[in-house]
């Protein structure tokens, strides 16, 4: 299985102010071409040639590890998004949020908590458990909660090539920002 750059499901200057035109194209088009680049140079003979990205990402480790783990995550991310985002999830995601945190807003304070508390580079998941159940995650470098054996439903990407060139160091002012433009159908669609 050869693994492509995905498509973006808007155009690279559609989630401005809050994601530049700029940082979605190196973000995009140059760091996750890489991972996939990388990741199709690394399995290709090996017995994750014809593998899932998901079953790679839980058996593999080293430097197909990190690449698996980086296309897996940056595939959600940029598909969680959208220009007409924002607001609240509604339905059985909104019920599990609010059983587990009290109240949407205190999940978003939790979360933004988690990401700006990752030490170094990483990302911060909203994950399930096989029954439902939700779950903050603080995953390093290319890490996903797959390997927990959850279901990853939400990622904020903390490594600073997502947000220096339109927040230099100011982490949190960049997670914050994110809410503005969660697609909370999409990521719905996943719980």
């Amino acid at each position: 299985m050869k693994f492509e750059l995905i498509q973006l499901p808007y155009a690279a200057d559609a989630l401005e102010p809050v994601i530049s035109k700029q940082t979605i194209e190196l973000h995009h088009g140059k760091h996750l071409q890489t991972y996939v680049t990388n990741l199709n140079n690394l399995i290709a003979g090996t017995k994750f040639e014809n593998e899932p990205l998901e079953t790679i990402v839980k058996e593999s480790d080293g430097a197909v590890f990190n690449n698996a783990g980086q296309v897996l995550n940056h595939n959600l991310y940029f598909t969680q998004f959208s220009p007409k985002g924002g607001g609240k999830p509604t339905g059985k995601l909104a019920e599990a949020i609010n059983t587990a945190w009290g109240s949407f807003e205190n999940f978003q304070k939790e979360f933004v908590t988690a990401g700006t508390g990752l030490f170094g580079s990483g990302w911060v998941w909203l994950a399930k458990d096989i029954n439902g159940k939700l779950s903050i995650t603080k995953e390093p470098n290319g890490s996903n909660p797959v390997v927990r054996g959850l279901t990853p439903l939400l990622g904020f990407d903390v490594w600073e090539h997502a947000y220096y060139l339109d927040y230099q160091n100011k982490r949190a002012d960049h997670l914050n920002k994110l809410w503005d433009i969660v697609d909370w159908e999409a990521v719905g669609k996943r719980y």
